[in-house]
């Protein structure tokens, strides 16, 4: 089973929040800005589905460097984002508010605790530092709910 599948798999398996929060770091504005936002989603509906679970809102958030053209993901991607999204998991799924934000994740991002789910599909590999704070840093990719994103001082 893939590491993704599996963490959201046990993550599902506790008491869910009423709002799940994810972030998609280095999300960039083309066709794949959305592939894992779906992904998860549409796995936590589904576990819900299967265990007679109402489904959560969701808050997603996507960063990006400044540069990144936001409008473009917003105008172009969203829409269909959002009927691709009601079209397989049906009109009963959760509402879904997604927000941009930019800025390096050198620095903080978000709120200490604030997120429940953390993807990064190409940025980490752009790193020019070594993070050497966290001691589970090395477990990052297949570990990611243990792992306290705020904590991660580079």
């Amino acid at each position: 089973m893939p590491v993704l599948e599996q963490a959201v798999l046990d993550f599902c398996d506790t008491e869910l929040p009423p709002c799940i929060t994810i972030a998609d770091l280095g999300c960039s504005s083309g066709p794949n800005t959305l592939f894992a936002v779906t992904q998860i989603t549409s796995l936590i509906y589904e576990r819900c589905s299967q265990l007679g679970q109402s489904p959560p809102e969701f808050s997603i958030f996507l960063n990006d460097l400044p540069g990144n053209d936001f409008n473009t993901v917003f105008q172009s991607f969203l829409p269909a984002f959002k009927e691709k999204i009601r079209a397989e998991n049906g009109s009963d799924f959760g509402p879904c508010y997604i927000s941009g934000v930019p800025g390096s994740f050198y620095g903080r991002l978000f709120p200490s605790n604030s997120l429940h789910f953390v993807h990064s599909g190409t940025s980490l590999h752009w790193l020019s530092q070594v993070c050497h704070n966290h001691p589970t840093l090395e477990c990052f990719f297949f570990f990611m709910k243990s792992i306290n994103i705020s904590t991660i001082v580079c």
